[in-house]
């Protein structure tokens, strides 16, 4: 079925119809409610696990905060392949996913908060609100569809966001031989407007992840894929977060 190309490697047809085969009389089915639930649970531990994490840095043990920072990176990426390729998992690792990326968001928002405070106070405030606000008008653009994810659109989000990666792997892999590449992180008229394409490309992409929740809960899949579709969701909203972090960062590196 083609509606199932989706941006968010951990959403795919194959997952859904694997799940939906499976014996959900035993369990339930899920439902976009349930999923919305769970989404709100994990998103609390986000914030609990970041909390704990800038409190570290604010009363100078920014070595056990970086620790866990550390932690938090790695730890998330074990996760999140874990959940992608077994579903039934999610149930037990989500929750963990979201303190781990907690950790990870904690340590770096509080360092970046710090570096420009005198620039850009309140960066941190900014970004996280700007999120909630796209994430909030993605929902409405979706749930009014105003925004249909037709077939083009996806195609075209999918090999975006995989340009996307594989630009980000490429950067990844120069910096190991010292080639760095500047507009990745200044704040020139290039490097901002990679970052608002970037941060466009990842609001889109939550269109997609309601879909697929909608979707899965009309397939009748079962219960526990209300975890998978809540891990989704907030895989995307770390990612948005992030690079909204980053272009704010790119404005505050201009200002006097």
């Amino acid at each position: 079925m083609a509606l199932f190309e989706s941006g968010n490697p951990t959403l795919s047809e194959k997952i859904f119809n694997v799940a939906a085969a499976r014996n959900a009389s035993l369990q339930g089915v899920m439902s976009v409610r349930g999923a919305i639930n769970k989404f709100g649970f994990l998103l609390l531990m986000v914030f609990g696990a970041a909390a704990y994490n800038w409190h570290l840095y604010e009363t100078f043990n920014q070595s056990t905060m970086n620790i866990l920072m550390m932690v938090g990176i790695f730890g998330g990426m074990i996760c999140a392949f874990a959940i992608t390729f077994k579903p039934t998992w999610a149930s037990s690792i989500a929750p963990l996913y979201a303190l781990l990326e907690g950790l990870f968001i904690g340590g770096i928002s509080a360092i970046l908060n710090d570096a420009f405070k005198e620039k850009y106070p309140g960066l941190i405030m900014q970004a996280v609100g700007l999120t909630f606000g796209v994430a909030f008008a993605m929902f409405l653009l979706y749930n009014f569809r105003i925004i249909k994810p037709t077939q083009k659109f996806k195609s075209i989000l999918l090999t975006a966001t995989l340009g996307i990666g594989i630009f980000y792997l490429i950067t990844i892999i120069l910096s190991w031989f010292h080639v760095s590449l500047p507009f990745m992180y200044d704040g020139s008229t290039l490097g901002i407007g990679i970052s608002l394409v970037i941060v466009a490309v990842a609001a889109l992409n939550l269109i997609l992840d309601f879909e697929m929740i909608e979707q899965g809960a009309e397939m009748g899949a079962p219960k526990f894929m209300e975890w998978y579709g809540a891990f989704a969701l907030l895989v995307t909203l770390v990612w948005l977060y992030i690079e909204i972090v980053k272009l704010l960062s790119r404005f505050a590196s201009n200002r006097n």
